[in-house]
């Protein structure tokens, strides 16, 4: 049986784009209606607020035309899974859209509904609604005290018990992957699976089986069938990070199975039926992307359904030391054999020069100061000093680093060649030294498929250890 979608106040409709808005308190949330535009009752409007909405000459219908040449019951739209399908009810003269004449059809914002002499619009339109930031100062995994964070737990805190997709937008590192996990584990779904999809650590000519799966013999190396991403994923929340990433023809593969909610796995025929929550990311500016011609303008419409943006770390600074107490308390680096935290506090001197830094890699970046700082640490506290000493290392760093020679007596596509694998095979050697050679952890922290670490580990000879 298919979930309905729960009614949380204040985002009553099913409908809503919920987007954090320049005014701290303010976010708008995008909504949809039916405008007549022309016909007998030209400007007549309804709102698309329930999971079926009748159109027809009935007085019981909920949009009521007075059109002689339309039915009693002509058409209905059904909200399902963030989508409006629009279903012609055997009309005598049939429903319309642009144009054409359907039986069954999905609806974008601007389609033209044509049924007898009446034309309907598919509108969707944004409506500015002031939002109390929550009195709670963490969500799942993350904390904060700033009106900001505040706002977006709020947010999360209703929209997370619903079934809509979700978007969230941030720069790199400022945790968008703890927002999927918590609004999964505040879900309907908690108990399910949560599957995490990279669309940037995966090749290219991998991804469409990594996400929907593979029948045996559908390419080389397929030796037997295997479920995707989504696949594993039924019954629970699939999380695709970077999805600015995806490529130009597997964007409609995806758009086709978030509408119609079903897959075809690669070699395959038989469609398969998925129950999925859908969760992006991306750290890419995605209306300028479907400007310049690289993302679907309709793909983005049915991902941002629930549209959260994460503020960066440098316009929080007041959250910096919740932040660093809760890495302290939790973080792994900081356990002793004993599982006993081995830093307990920060010295104010410490806290007051992490709130100057700019922090251009977010929280990850203060993750990582974090545990070197503690790496430096005798006894149990991080003083000033040690801070100092970890931001010179890496200005240090930065300093020796050599510009990569450049090969100009090769063609383009060779030099640029030799640069990406002397980049992979640096950064590999030195992550696989530091997990000890762990494929799993390594991956882990690169945010990679494994697959694709280990065939890039044997490129170029590089040892791992197989065992999680």
């Amino acid at each position: 049986m298919d979930e309905k979608p729960v009614d949380e106040k204040p985002f009553e409709s099913k409908t809503d784009i919920i987007k954090v808005d320049e005014t701290p308190d303010v976010v708008s949330l995008r909504k949809c209606q039916l405008v007549v535009v022309d016909g007998p009752n030209r400007g007549k409007k309804v709102s698309l607020n329930k999971n079926l909405t009748k159109i027809g000459k009935r007085e019981t219908n909920d949009l009521v035309l007075l059109d002689k040449t339309v039915s009693r019951n002509h058409l209905e739209i059904e909200y399902s899974a963030d989508s409006f399908l629009l279903r012609d009810l055997g009309s005598t003269n049939g429903s319309f859209l642009n144009g054409s004449r359907v039986k069954e059809a999905y609806l974008s914002p601007g389609d033209l509904i044509k049924a007898g002499n009446t034309t309907i619009e598919f509108v969707a339109y944004d409506e500015k609604v002031k939002i109390e930031p929550s009195d709670k100062e963490e969500f799942g995994l993350m904390v904060g005290k700033s009106r900001k964070m505040r706002q977006i737990f709020s947010i999360l805190e209703k929209i997370s018990p619903t079934h809509a997709t979700v978007i969230i937008e941030g720069e790199t590192g400022t945790g968008k992957d703890l927002v999927a996990r918590a609004i999964h584990e505040n879900s309907q779904r908690s108990a399910k699976p949560f599957v995490v999809f990279d669309c940037s650590a995966v090749a290219p000519n991998l991804i469409e089986s990594e996400l929907f799966g593979h029948e045996k013999g559908s390419f080389t190396g397929a030796v037997k069938s295997r479920r995707g991403a989504f696949e594993e994923a039924n019954g629970g929340t699939i999380f695709l990070d970077e999805i600015g990433e995806l490529t130009a023809d597997l964007q409609p593969k995806l758009l086709r199975a978030l509408e119609q909610r079903e897959i075809k796995r690669v070699g395959g025929n038989v469609p398969v039926k998925i129950d999925v929550r859908v969760i992006c990311a991306t750290n890419r500016n995605l209306r300028r992307e479907i400007e310049e011609g690289r993302f679907r303008e309709d793909l983005y419409y049915r991902l941002s359904v629930v549209k959260v943006s994460l503020p960066a770390l440098r316009e929080r600074p007041e959250d910096i030391t919740p932040i660093v107490e809760r890495f302290l308390t939790v973080g792994k680096f900081n356990m002793q054999a004993d599982g006993t935290p081995k830093v307990r506090r920060v010295e104010d001197d410490a806290l007051k020069l992490l709130a100057r830094y700019q922090w251009p890699g977010n929280v990850r970046e203060l993750s990582n100061v974090i545990e070197r700082a503690v790496s430096f640490v005798d006894g149990d506290t991080i003083a000033k000093n040690h801070l100092d000493f970890v931001f010179a290392e890496m200005a240090h760093g930065e300093e020796r680093t050599e510009r990569m020679s450049v090969d100009t007596d090769l063609p383009f596509k060779d030099a640029k060649q030799r640069i990406v694998e002397d980049f992979e095979k640096e950064y590999l050697t030195e992550l696989l030294q530091r997990h000890g050679h762990n494929l799993s952890k390594a991956a882990r922290e690169a945010r990679i498929d494994r697959k694709h670490l280990r065939n890039l580990c044997k490129k170029y000879g590089i040892a791992t250890k197989d065992e999680d």
